[in-house]
């Protein structure tokens, strides 16, 4: 079995970990108030814990809307996250030119679904030494997914996940086929992305993205009983305040109750 490892939480050795954070870093004080949150619910439940923002929300589906605080702030704040709440931090890059400065910061590096084919950024990425998180693209059939993790591998770096987030259908909708989580694990260890797999893309009119949170918890026990290794979930105080995919985020005071559940149906399933 592969185990992969962001800092000191690992994924993939049976004990079930989770990526969790606001969709942006919308300011230091968020950030922080988030990560302590989530850490003390997660030391509670055993559960390892890793912290994700993104500093820039690059494929926003209106060119007005915020797309966050920027590289050097962004990471700044991530930064402190990690020095204050003492986890790992998670967070996107969109070019090769991100990765050296996040690197500095980050003890992930995520791949958007988007990007997931670009061959100089997962190179790059991998050669950072860091574990490097890849996002299934929506547009992507599990198998494909081998060589997206191959391309990090050639830097001889193993350290890998991959990300399922739900696949296009139609317009303004993803489905999840969670048959793609048993088929992906054999190239890295699987995490079920939750809240962007309810998202609804450009669905607002097609000047935002919607989405449906009341599913967000069904999916993420549903992906634990077809063999995902953790879960990676959005969450905000109060989701409608959120400045991206208000729709998706799960309210943070909710969290613990959503995943003392998964735990529970883990157990009933025999997974841990």
């Amino acid at each position: 079995m592969t185990i992969t490892h962001i800092g000191d939480v690992s994924f993939g050795g049976g004990r079930m970990s989770l990526i969790a954070g606001p969709c942006m870093a919308e300011s230091l004080e968020l950030c922080l108030e988030v990560a302590a949150s989530l850490r003390d619910v997660c030391r509670r439940l055993d559960i390892g814990y890793v912290f994700k923002a993104s500093y820039d929300k690059a494929n926003r589906s209106s060119a007005s809307g915020y797309r966050g605080p920027g590289l050097e702030t962004g990471l700044a704040w991530l930064g402190e996250v990690r020095r204050q709440i003492g986890v790992p931090v998670l967070t996107d890059v969109h070019e090769v030119g991100q990765v050296a400065p996040a690197a500095a910061v980050a003890d992930c590096l995520q791949i958007p679904a988007f990007l997931c084919r670009q061959t100089d950024l997962l190179v790059a990425a991998g050669q950072s030494g860091r574990c490097v998180n890849i996002k299934k693209g929506q547009f992507m059939a599990p198998s494909d997914m081998r060589q997206a993790c191959e391309k990090v591998r050639s830097t001889g770096n193993a350290n890998v996940l991959l990300t399922e987030r739900g696949t296009f259908f139609g317009y303004n909708r993803l489905v999840t086929d969670l048959r793609a989580i048993p088929e992906m694990a054999p190239f890295a260890p699987v995490i079920f992305d939750a809240t962007h797999s309810v998202q609804e893309p450009g669905g607002l009119g097609g000047n935002a993205s919607g989405g449906q949170r009341k599913f967000a918890p069904m999916l993420a026990a549903s992906a634990l009983i077809a063999g995902a290794a953790g879960l990676f979930i959005e969450t905000h105080p109060p989701p409608h305040q959120a400045k991206s995919d208000a729709a998706c985020q799960i309210p943070l005071a909710e969290m613990e109750t959503v995943l003392k559940r998964c735990i529970a149906v883990r157990q009933a399933w025999g997974r841990a």
